[in-house]
């Protein structure tokens, strides 16, 4: 079990600390929300949780395939919705990766990074759009 420790470091910065390798995060609350907005906020976070994991997902998938995808990238918009409270309301994915493969792989890599742990853990009102470029840097 991974633990992570949060200290609240005043002006809606907190700073976690990941209990087996020690490495830190800094958020702070967005500017629209009372923040700085000096570094990722919280929900930025999720963003970037669900689009690493995505990757990752990938990654797995393609040592298994036997294929490279070196140069994967992908970006993820984040939209909030206010009602009935604020949060995430649609993340969208563009996943670009410069090489063409057959359907067959293609398909696994897709279903690998889009069903992801992070994504399978999101609430359902939580849209979550994949977007995959094949060919594309």
């Amino acid at each position: 079990m991974t633990q992570i420790e949060i200290f609240y470091e005043g002006h809606l910065r907190t700073r976690s600390v990941h209990s087996e390798n020690k490495q830190e995060i800094i958020t702070d609350a967005p500017k629209d929300n009372r923040g700085k907005g000096e570094m990722f906020s919280p929900t930025d976070l999720l963003a970037t949780s669900l689009g690493s994991c995505v990757l990752t997902l990938m990654g797995i998938a393609a040592d298994r395939l036997k294929v490279n995808l070196e140069g994967l990238r992908l970006t993820v918009e984040k939209e909030m919705a206010q009602m009935p409270s604020r949060r995430i309301g649609r993340l969208i994915l563009h996943i670009y990766c410069s090489q063409t493969f057959d359907n067959d792989t293609t398909q696994k890599l897709e279903t690998a990074g889009s069903h992801c742990p992070v994504h399978q853990s999101l609430h359902p009102d939580t849209k979550q759009e994949f977007f995959f470029h094949w060919g594309e840097a």
